[in-house]
């Protein structure tokens, strides 16, 4: 009897162990740990803190104070940069590569973020198609891993 209980107690912290490492997979913040309000209210990116979160779709964000987080829970659509924080040229071009957060752009009110700088000039130099080639990629390459593209 005493060996069930010992077997089912290890089985539990087994499981439970297991939860905790998924849990952890899933709480990488969004844009990196950066306040994405801040963007947009002290015209540069601001690094977040745990103290002020707020998960959006699957997201965490985390905030510099609490008035920025509660701006963002008010409207978070005005404040989630487009393609989910990836490369803005790269989603126009088909891919997904990863967004600096220090490299970053701010078009009628979206945020975009670009891989590097010389990556955002050549983004910049055709903004408008770039701007509509995301937007038709993103619907079609959204929901697929960035390996896979």
């Amino acid at each position: 009897m005493k060996i069930k209980i010992l077997i089912a107690s290890l089985l539990g912290l087994l499981f439970s162990m297991n939860a905790m490492a998924a849990d952890y997979a899933q709480s990488t913040p969004a844009v990196w740990g950066y306040d994405v309000v801040s963007y947009h209210t002290n015209k540069r990116p601001v690094r977040g803190s745990g103290h002020f979160a707020v998960e959006h779709k699957g997201a965490t964000y985390l905030f510099a104070s609490l008035e920025h987080k509660k701006l963002f829970s008010a409207d978070p659509d005005k404040y989630v940069p487009a393609y989910n924080g990836y490369c803005a040229f790269g989603v126009a071009k088909g891919k997904k590569f990863a967004g600096d957060p220090e490299v970053w752009r701010i078009v009628d009110g979206t945020l975009y973020l670009n891989l590097d700088t010389k990556i955002q000039d050549l983004w910049l130099a055709d903004l408008d198609t770039m701007i509509d080639d995301g937007a038709k990629n993103w619907k079609k390459i959204m929901n697929s891993s960035p390996a896979s593209l």
